[in-house]
């Protein structure tokens, strides 16, 4: 991926680590097999990825590594250990390239968008989705063109100086 990126365009200027998986199981119930698929997908993939590109990145003296991370890496939710740890070890994975890449011209920033209306919501009773729904101030879920607003804002010039930022778009749901 980053080799074709590469010769197709000459330099690799943002990554977006966008992937990720639930499982979901109360921990114990939980099944080591979910448990390392989960971090198989959220958190070494994140590594992955990341490490395919830095070195292009650092030799650029540029670029913007931006990681989504999740509300529940913040805070934790009930049944999801395995999706709570990765969106937490993303967070760390970001502050620690921050310092690192940073002085070589990289940023790397978290993206810790709340509950957003696509797929991966689906598995969730509706019962417990408009309990969720009811905690955000804005009152309802995040649409994926907010997210893809602020991913935009931060791979772009005007965000030259965020680095390490860990930022929530998620309507207030941790207020």
């Amino acid at each position: 991926m980053a080799a074709a990126t590469l010769d197709a365009f000459g330099r690799i200027d943002c990554l977006v680590n966008n992937a990720g998986i639930t499982q979901d199981a109360r921990l114990v119930k939980m099944s080591e097999e979910q448990f390392d698929r989960v971090i198989d997908v959220n958190l070494k993939g994140v590594f992955l990825c990341t490490q395919a590109v830095a070195d292009t990145m650092v030799r650029q003296g540029s670029g913007v590594i931006l990681n989504a991370s999740s509300v529940v890496g913040l805070y934790g939710n009930f049944g999801q250990t395995n999706y709570a740890a990765t969106k937490a070890g993303v967070i760390a994975f970001t502050k620690t390239w921050a310092r690192e890449l940073g002085p070589k011209g990289v940023r790397a920033i978290a993206v810790c968008p709340g509950f957003v209306r696509t797929p991966i919501l689906a598995s969730i009773p509706p019962a417990v989705m408009q309990k969720t729904i009811d905690k955000v101030p804005l009152g309802r879920l995040g649409e994926p063109e907010e997210i893809a607003n602020v991913y935009a804002f931060l791979a772009s010039d005007e965000a030259a100086y965020v680095n390490g930022a860990v930022i929530e778009v998620s309507g207030g749901i941790m207020l």
